[in-house]
């Protein structure tokens, strides 16, 4: 597996959103056999790529371990999107709080991260709703931890 990580555009909170493609402009892949995710980092205003990680094709085959490795790599990402994904990536995924979401094949990044924004803005599901709450309250103690008696 490659790494790229990007560096942090902002300060503002910010979830991380990963999306199977081989080519980071359309979800072309099933979450099982993806050969790379794509993570982007988004607020209601702002979205930018922060991370691509690529796997080796040889490194998939036989290998039973390849679903807890890439559930492991999407950790910190409130959603993935992919064109499938079997029953058992969907309960590792959720049993880490990563929602798994289906889109058709060759659905655009840019077109999903403007409708999330959008949902930010107005109505968050509750998936994304969750993650923001988490990310507040652990922000939240993080400033609580600083103060002296």
């Amino acid at each position: 597996m490659r790494h790229l990580r990007l560096v942090k555009f902002t300060e503002e909170p910010a979830v991380k959103i990963a999306f199977a493609s081989n080519d980071r402009l359309a979800v072309n892949q099933h979450f099982g056999a993806a050969s790379a995710f794509a993570i982007y980092e988004m607020d209601e205003s702002h979205t930018c790529l922060v991370e691509v990680a690529e796997f080796i094709e040889t490194a998939m085959d036989g290998h039973e371990g390849k679903l807890a490795s890439k559930v492991a790599l999407l950790k910190d990402c409130a959603a993935v999107y992919c064109n499938a994904v079997g029953a058992s990536a969907i309960q590792q995924l959720l049993a880490k709080g990563i929602q798994p979401m289906r889109v058709e094949e060759g659905t655009q990044i840019d077109h999903l991260l403007q409708g999330l924004q959008k949902s930010l803005r107005l109505d968050p599901p509750l998936w994304l709703a969750k993650q923001l709450n988490k990310k507040s309250v652990s922000e939240r103690f993080a400033v609580d931890e600083a103060w002296q008696e």
